[in-house]
């Protein structure tokens, strides 16, 4: 008997398919609308310390 084949489990496979089709998807989607959740990160701390340095800044007018 000769093992020309190899075997494999189908299971397997479609799983494996169904994460490579999902990670090129994810890829495509990151390429088009980009920004890593690190730059999200480092976007929000800056637009919060901006805000709290804005809000130490503010005059209290009383009556006009």
């Amino acid at each position: 008997m000769t093992g020309n084949g190899k075997i494999i489990n189908l299971r397997a496979a479609r799983k494996s398919a169904a994460r490579d089709a999902a990670r090129k998807q994810g890829d495509e989607n990151a390429a088009k609308f980009g920004r890593t959740k690190a730059q999200r990160e480092v976007e929000d701390a800056d637009r919060s310390r901006v805000s709290h340095i804005l809000d130490r800044h503010k005059r209290e007018d009383g009556d006009d």
